[in-house]
């Protein structure tokens, strides 16, 4: 007879199943999430949150390669001298992480997520669990003890990353070390679930309370069920939310989610062949995150004596300088809306909203610009800003008029500002300016759902479909396609600018299609609805 405390569990197991199968689908590529004990609060939290930093560290750092996973398909020698050689040299005795948490707090930070074990198994504290550890260094003592305290003494959240999948524990029980092809029989498979459920009750009994956990790997269940039941206030990111990596969704999405993206191409530090994004890519990429409902987790990687590159700290300077300004349009503010008008990004707090203006590189200080808004109406005492900006004096020239105005016309909200704050001396600044918009109305009361559906070739070449749904009643004609060339997901972020299909109709049903002719290699599209004199965008999707 099934005792009455096991039917219970798997009623639980059922009811998070199916409520993280509804709300949480696809939390990272192909990965499911089988249950989600995340408590609303902290779901919340995640959503007001506009960013954290993430930091990647382990022992191959040393040799400026991608973390962990060089060792799949290595040949016996490396995997012998990375188990064993590696170790005995790193000593990350410049590691600082007040300092850096410092910086984090600065660039609008609220949490930092901590590589505790990457794949490669090696872990970065003090546990009783293995001696391919951090103190059997010549560092010797617990560097996660450390980043715990000192993230605290910030007053930022606490986040451990945790990867289950041990290539070590692999090759320690004479198993090909692989991502994709992993045969246990039974009682190795207790033993490589008992194995990540004793480090993960070291990681949530001897560091306090942890704030935020980000799990990459499997086995997950065992991770999950061991740390929520030690620390059920915990977050858990990766494993029952959606983090989509080094993409930003093409839609908004009403669900709590994040992003992790580097600031280059690597995760670990890569001294050689790394292309790093500029500051302003990073302080768009945090907009457009916070348009869409969602949070930017972005990430560093440490040089091997625990020092951030300075191009790194660079760039989380420039996004500092950003945030110092322009705080109040990223923190606690939710998606309008519609998330953006042409190069026009919005987040917005109530009656207040945000119009954060990017690719503003080409802005005089000093120039006066006017922006007509079709998703913003003005209300009752509608109030105009710049943020950062008394918009009264500029240095330098004290009978310039820079003040802010508005005007309701009947093609949509005007407003005119002068970008007067000086930031950098040469008078430049390239990066975005917010105004803020007091007192206002949508324009819209909802936005119409766009749709982007599989694309089928044809003998021709490539037949672009989507439909719209919730349009009725809605000033809606029209539709055409976004598309450019697809380089993998690393490169995404460094693609070539969207090309345009021609306008085509909606039919009754909502659809709408449109072929184009031979594109060649892989291709990424999204449909595009216009309502209001407004663009709609669907997902993006990929055509191989």
């Amino acid at each position: 007879m099934i005792n009455k405390t096991l039917i219970l569990l798997l009623a639980i197991l059922y009811f998070n199943f199916n409520k993280a199968s509804a709300q949480n689908d696809v939390v990272n590529d192909d990965e499911k999430s089988s249950f989600n004990l995340n408590k609303p609060e902290r779901e919340q939290w995640l959503k007001n949150t506009g960013a954290g930093l993430f930091i990647h560290f382990s022992v191959d750092a040393q040799l400026g390669v991608v973390i962990s996973h060089s060792l799949v398909g290595a040949s016996d020698d490396y995997v012998d001298r990375f188990f064993n050689d590696l170790p005995k040299t790193f000593n990350p005795d410049k590691f600082d992480p007040y300092q850096i948490a410092v910086l984090a707090k600065l660039a609008g930070m609220k949490y930092i997520v901590f590589t505790t074990k990457h794949h490669s198994g090696f872990c970065m504290w003090d546990t009783k669990t293995t001696d391919f550890n951090i103190t059997k260094t010549p560092y010797k003592k617990d560097l996660l003890k450390e980043f715990v305290n000192a993230t605290r003494a910030v007053g930022l959240d606490v986040g451990l990353y945790f990867s289950p999948e041990d290539f070590y524990f692999l090759h320690a029980n004479h198993i090909p070390i692989s991502r994709t092809n992993v045969k246990m029989d039974a009682a190795l498979e207790k033993k490589y679930a008992d194995y990540n459920r004793r480090q993960c009750e070291e990681l949530m009994k001897n560091y306090g309370k942890i704030d935020v956990f980000f799990i990459d790997g499997e086995p997950k269940e065992v991770v999950k069920e061991t740390c929520w039941k030690i620390q059920p206030d915990l977050l858990i990111t990766r494993g029952a939310i959606k983090t989509p990596e080094q993409t930003l969704p093409g839609t908004p999405i009403t669900q709590p989610w994040l992003s992790p993206i580097t600031i280059g191409t690597a995760w670990q530090y890569q001294p050689t062949n790394e292309r790093y994004k500029t500051g302003t890519q990073l302080i768009d990429l945090l907009v457009e995150a916070r348009s869409k409902g969602g949070s930017l987790l972005l990430n560093v990687g440490p040089k091997p004596n625990g020092e951030l590159p300075e191009e790194q700290e660079g760039r989380l300077r420039e996004m500092a300088a950003w945030y110092f300004i322009n705080h109040e349009c990223i923190d606690s503010v939710k998606s309008w809306v519609i998330n953006k008008e042409n190069n026009i990004l919005f987040t917005a707090k109530g009656k207040t909203v945000y119009a954060i203006v990017t690719e503003a590189a080409g802005w005089k200080e000093g120039e006066r610009k006017t922006f007509t808004l079709h998703s913003v109406k003005a209300g009752k005492n509608t109030i105009v800003n710049v943020l950062g900006q008394n918009s009264k004096i500029m240095e330098y020239k004290p009978d310039a008029d820079v003040s802010c105005t508005y005007k309701q016309t009947a093609a949509g909200l005007e407003i005119s500002v002068v970008k007067t704050q000086r930031i950098y001396d040469d008078h430049r600044w390239p990066n975005a300016v917010v105004i803020k918009l007091e007192n206002v109305l949508p324009a819209i009361a909802e936005a119409v759902t766009v749709q982007t559906d599989d694309a089928k070739a044809t003998a021709a070449g490539v037949l672009f479909s989507g439909r719209l749904y919730n349009f009725k009643n809605k000033d809606v004609k029209r539709a055409r396609f976004a598309y450019r060339a697809y380089r993998g997901r690393v490169e995404t972020l460094y693609a070539d600018q969207w090309k345009y299909t021609n306008w085509i109709n909606i039919g009754a049903d909502g659809r709408f299609s449109i072929p184009v002719k031979a594109l060649k290699g892989d291709i990424e599209y999204k449909a595009v609805a216009e309502q209001s004199n407004l663009e709609v965008e669907g997902d993006n999707k990929l055509l191989n």
